[in-house]
């Protein structure tokens, strides 16, 4: 049994922990591990906006766009492709994207390939949305949570190997706990969501400035192995208490200090869906995950049916990635999104 926390990462703590030291966790879990050259990743959220079938085909092509400039010089070592619905009835199709050289995604974003495409007028004529949500937590600032070892996803791709059993797992608390940062910090939010450029209510391009320690979570379920009988555990139970959940946070979720949520199905280029999800969630800090999550029915629902199976998982694929980060480390870009997309909704204007 072994800390979450990498030997490299570790420090006197000032913060202690939820458990004892002899806590012993009630089935195994385990966390990706980088080696300690890893300073930095980038988590990259690329998204293209449509409305309805008419749009679906230029959409699908704007996204291959994207996936194409990921294969120029300091593209991302590993990335997905997503669809969802939202609740204002509008289609997101998202490339998500992962680096672990925040320098190499640097100079890919202000390639001329890159930044003329999103710079050009024919972003803002050509009737679809865009946006670009990336954070880019430091070594210390991001916590995974597998229950398998092998073929990572998410940031877990661009890490270099899986840890052994690890113990901070099966306690309210366990996330904040795998935190490096955790040891010395309380990851308290700074200011407020921030209009900096553009008015979200009238389209066009708008800017978004963030702020230090706004949590990014990434809650993930894949079934594409999954034989008949956990197929079924995963669509028939587990699914429609995830839901629940996640469509409680979509829509209500502003009050409890979510920004945004996704509930998003993976896709291949031609956007068949994939058995394979997750959640995207945006939340203005760990601690209002943490209340959300210990606290409302919907996931105390998703809590209880996670820990009654877990220990019996053989293909299906159950996984989380959460990370806080800089406000110099975020960028919330949107064109011609409705005003409810990402950032767009809570972020303050400046007054007039």
């Amino acid at each position: 049994m072994e800390s979450a926390i990498d030997k490299h990462l570790k420090c006197p703590r000032t913060l202690s922990r939820r458990v004892p030291d002899e806590y012993q966790p009630p089935f195994p879990m385990w966390v990706a591990r980088a080696d300690e050259q890893l300073q930095q990743v980038v988590m990259g959220y690329f998204g293209v906006q449509y409305q309805g079938d008419a749009q679906r085909e230029a959409a699908l092509q704007a996204m291959r766009h994207i996936v194409g400039s990921f294969s120029l010089a300091n593209g991302p070592q590993n990335h997905d492709l997503t669809h969802h619905t939202d609740n204002s009835g509008f289609d997101n199709l998202i490339v998500v994207g992962y680096w672990k050289d925040p320098a190499a995604h640097c100079r890919w974003l202000r390639s001329p390939e890159v930044n003329d495409w999103w710079a050009s007028s024919d972003r803002l004529s050509d009737g679809l949305g865009y946006f670009r949500e990336i954070s880019a937590p430091r070594a210390e600032q991001f916590e995974t949570l597998y229950a398998f070892q092998d073929n990572l996803p998410g940031v877990g791709a661009v890490m270099d190997t899986t840890s052994g059993e690890i113990e901070e797992h099966g306690y309210w608390g366990s996330m904040r706990d795998r935190f490096p940062i955790s040891q010395t910090d309380w990851m308290m939010p700074t200011s407020e969501l921030q209009v900096v450029a553009g008015d979200p209510a009238k389209g066009g391009r708008v800017v978004i400035m963030g702020h230090d320690n706004l949590a990014l979570i990434r809650s993930g379920q894949d079934w594409a192995d999954a034989e008949a009988e956990e197929r079924s555990l995963y669509l028939d139970e587990i699914l429609p208490t995830l839901q629940d959940g996640m469509d409680f946070l979509r829509d209500n979720g502003q009050p409890l200090g979510c920004y945004s949520n996704r509930f998003v199905r993976n896709i291949d280029l031609d956007g068949n869906f994939l058995d394979v999800s997750y959640n995207i969630g945006h939340w203005r800090s760990i601690e209002k995950l943490e209340r959300w999550a210990e606290s409302h029915p919907t996931h105390l629902r998703i809590f209880v049916t996670f820990f009654r199976v877990a220990a019996g998982l053989k293909k299906l694929r159950l996984y989380h990635e959460v990370s806080v980060s800089d406000a110099k480390s975020q960028v919330f870009e949107y064109i011609n999104c409705h005003p409810q997309t990402g950032m767009l909704r809570d972020a303050q204007s400046p007054a007039s």
